[in-house]
């Protein structure tokens, strides 16, 4: 099985390698990655300028573009036949409204749109907590492993949240689940001349059985995105 794996953290985020420990044993894995993190930039595609390939090291590729930028390249020019792009691991959530300017989100549905098979896969990260970036991976990878061998139909790709606090001996449950449409609840503090976003993700308004409240329950939610 040939995959191809990026993020919008960049290159050297810890979770990219954690996601890449577990797929190098499940198919043959080519990083087509940010040269630096573009965590928010949404779908953004460039095509005014070009885009600079570094190889770093075997299948391994560092892009100076977007994380769409990186699925189009890794399609178009660097694995034509990949069966899969595999996007993250993201720390924090993509969780409802958060698909829409996420770049590791993007990524996946360029795949999506070019007519491949993608997943997205994002880490929630609980109030004051941190990330044990090799626990995250160990259950990233079981998810995975579920979800390559599932059939999935053209134009379609998959969203995957991780809920948090983990530890290795969790026993996560998976409920596939529907976006929740919810705004983000925050505001704008004004200072002189500039406005500074307030709000946090902890709070966010939530429907009882989609992805946040799933997520934030302490289950994986897996939701299947259209393009």
């Amino acid at each position: 099985m040939k995959i191809v794996l990026t993020n919008d953290d960049g290159i050297e985020a810890p979770g990219l390698e954690s996601a890449f420990l577990y797929l190098k044993a499940l198919g043959d894995v080519t990083v087509v990655a940010p040269a630096e993190a573009r965590s928010g930039v949404g779908h953004q595609i460039t095509t005014k300028s070009p885009i600079v390939v570094s190889r770093v090291g075997d299948r391994r590729y560092s892009v100076q573009g977007t994380p769409a930028d990186c699925a189009r390249i890794a399609l178009k020019e660097i694995v034509p036949d990949a069966e899969w792009v595999v996007s993250g691991i993201n720390r924090g959530a993509n969780l409802g409204s958060d698909v829409y300017n996420s770049g590791t989100v993007a990524a996946a549905r360029e795949a999506a749109i070019l007519g491949g098979r993608a997943i997205a896969v994002s880490q929630y990260v609980a109030r004051n907590e941190t990330i044990d970036w090799e626990i995250t991976g160990y259950h990233a990878g079981n998810v995975l492993r579920h979800l390559l061998r599932r059939a999935l139909d053209s134009g379609c790709f998959w969203n995957v949240n991780l809920p948090h606090p983990l530890r290795k001996e969790s026993k996560l449950k998976y409920q596939v689940c529907s976006l929740d449409t919810h705004p983000h609840k925050y505001s704008y503090r004004k200072e002189n001349n500039a406005y500074i976003y307030e709000g946090t993700i902890h709070e966010r308004p939530r429907d009882h059985g989609k992805d946040v409240a799933v997520c934030f329950g302490g289950k994986v939610s897996i939701t299947r995105m259209t393009i």
